[in-house]
């Protein structure tokens, strides 16, 4: 590859994550023409802004100009301070990420969420790209999402739009079992649907103590435990989104984290939605996503026309 792209409006995103940085440069049409990763300095701030413009002069060198950047973050700015909050790489908690940045790096400079960016990677070019309104769906270590309409993000007024994971589960059944969220409330959707809500909530009932890749590797070997395990997922994972379809009424739904690894959810959930859904009838598409981890990076560089 060469290190000079013949000037053109290449876009750059980087995704902080918890445990890994990574940065990518995609042409104009969208193809990833560069990427890099690093080890994510989570317990250290200023270590974690350096290495954002290492990453930063890495791609810029490689594109043969300056560009402007967008990052993906866990947690979200507050609209009212301007500091990061409710991340779970906790260092960034309270600091001006953006005005530390933008100090750092002399240039145009966005910051969204990584589950809105990961909306929008696969509403832009993705799995979703066809459709006006998506929701993105985030189901791994914790639980999140973005809506994206006309390819443009809705974050909201107070930059929460998406945030499903932290309303309570609805409907509940015999099988909930309501334990405390980080958040301070008990019975959010997240500590149903993440993996280790999953596991959580499978103990509780009595069974074995696995991580949810184990439960799921178990239910594929019709292990009897396992399978009404996961049964019960899918039916919580149909009440959690039906109230999204009830509330948003998206085109399309992209499901992304490790749980929506599952191949059971995007046959099995659709099949449940239409007992919970205020509608006649429910056509509404689970998307597998087409970037799987990378989704977020790309997003966060699609933060720029």
């Amino acid at each position: 590859m060469s290190n000079k792209l013949d000037n053109q409006p290449y876009k750059l995103g980087i995704d902080l994550g918890g445990s890994k940085i990574e940065a990518v440069l995609l042409d104009p049409a969208g193809a990833m023409v560069w990427r890099e990763r690093v080890k994510t300095p989570a317990q250290d701030y200023r270590a974690i802004l350096k290495a954002i413009q290492q990453l930063s002069q890495q791609a810029e060198a490689v594109a043969g100009q300056s560009l402007a950047l967008g990052i993906g973050t866990p947690g979200a700015i507050s609209a009212r301070t301007g500091l990061m909050r409710n991340s779970n790489t906790v260092c960034i908690n309270g600091q001006n990420l953006l005005h530390d940045l933008q100090q750092l790096l002399q240039r145009p400079l966005r910051i969204q969420n990584d589950a809105n960016c990961f909306a929008l990677s696969e509403a832009m070019d993705g799995a979703a790209a066809g459709y006006s309104m998506v929701f993105g769906v985030i189901i791994g270590t914790g639980t999140g999402g973005g809506v994206v309409w006309d390819k443009k993000l809705l974050s909201g007024r107070h930059a929460i739009g998406g945030e499903w994971g932290h309303n309570p589960l609805p409907w509940q059944q015999p099988f909930d079992v309501l334990r405390d969220c980080y958040c301070g409330k008990q019975g959010c959707i997240e500590t149903f649907l993440s993996g280790p809500g999953f596991a959580a909530n499978a103990l509780a009932l009595g069974y074995s103590n696995r991580n949810s890749r184990q439960i799921v590797a178990a239910a594929e070997q019709v292990e009897s435990d396992a399978c009404q395990q996961l049964e019960h997922y899918y039916d919580q994972l149909a009440r959690a989104l039906a109230h999204v379809i009830n509330i948003l009424d998206p085109d399309a739904i992209v499901l992304g984290g490790g749980m929506s690894n599952i191949a059971g959810i995007y046959t099995e959930v659709p099949q449940r939605l239409p007992q919970y859904v205020f509608s006649d009838y429910v056509d509404t598409p689970l998307l597998a996503p087409n970037y799987g981890d990378s989704s977020g990076v790309r997003g966060a560089a699609w933060l720029w026309p």
